[in-house]
């Protein structure tokens, strides 16, 4: 049995995994898939890769370039999620602040520098018209560490998934002023230069496997119903999300590629841009 390490973040993009997982389909073909939960997103699995302390992530489009270009040794192996990710933008409950246009020169909660809180601050300020080298950060490590920093109000607004963050916004512990949508598909399956270098067999049976089953996810009887128990979510903002939501089954392009580079360059995130090659690998 080849065991293999995986991250990714603990929502409900990731349930196939689980159901790939639980159902032995992994097992199957000799692959011991061990997933591991990581709250804190984006910059932590980057960190993760970079050390390689996981072979695979289920990562952020925009974090996991960054890194790359930076000279992290991964690659991204394919597209997971088509479509765009919903950030909704977040204030204490007894916040002063009541529109977008009040949070400029406010500080930001972001789990950690390079994670998709930080870097989609970035974009969103940018689609507002803010001076984006007045961004102020505070770093909080995960969603609980949001929540005391948005009540106590060490920063002002924070930065995550729509429909993740919903039921706080339920219990008046958030209050969303509105959303900011990616200007790109939003995960995508990374791996080592390592991993992908001596498993290149493996890896072609566990993205076989994958796309499998979010081909098929939606078309799963009642899998509203288990999406909105397993990850405590009402079930018509579930339903809302899977309407929002497209699987992919193959690699990322080139196009989209260079638009997220472009973009992190205007911003002064990056540096320099990198080829499509360097950034990319696809299986043979």
């Amino acid at each position: 049995m080849k065991k293999v390490k995986i991250v990714g973040v603990p929502e409900h993009f990731n349930m196939p995994w689980h159901l790939a997982i639980e159902e032995g389909a992994f097992e199957e073909r000799g692959i011991d898939l061990e997933w591991t939960d990581i709250p804190e997103g984006t910059g932590k699995m980057c960190q993760m890769l970079q050390n390689e302390d996981t072979d695979l992530a289920i990562i952020l489009t925009e974090g996991l370039v960054k890194s790359i270009t930076e000279g992290n040794p991964s690659k991204i192996v394919q597209e997971y999620i088509a479509s765009p990710l919903r950030w909704g933008i977040h204030v204490g409950a007894k916040s002063s602040y009541t529109s977008i246009d009040d949070l400029v020169g406010s500080k930001a909660a972001i789990s950690r520098f390079g994670s998709g809180s930080h870097l989609m601050a970035y974009v969103n300020a940018q689609s507002e018209g803010w001076d984006t080298e007045k961004l102020q950060f505070e770093v909080i490590n995960n969603l609980n560490g949001a929540i005391e920093a948005l009540t106590e109000g060490t920063a002002d607004y924070f930065m995550w998934e729509h429909f993740t963050t919903k039921p706080l916004v339920d219990k008046q512990i958030f209050r969303r002023l509105g959303d900011c949508p990616t200007p790109w598909p939003c995960f995508v399956i990374a791996a080592t230069d390592r991993f992908i270098e001596e498993n290149t067999s493996t890896l072609k049976h566990i993205l076989e496997i994958i796309n499998i089953y979010t081909a098929d996810f939606k078309r799963i009887p009642s899998i509203d119903r288990t999406l909105a128990n397993r990850y405590e979510q009402q079930l018509e903002d579930i339903q809302e999300w899977l309407s929002l939501t497209r699987w992919s089954q193959s690699q990322i392009s080139e196009e989209t590629i260079k638009g997220v580079q472009e973009t992190l360059l205007q911003l002064q995130l990056i540096q320099e841009q990198k080829p499509f090659q360097d950034i990319t690998f696809t299986k043979s």
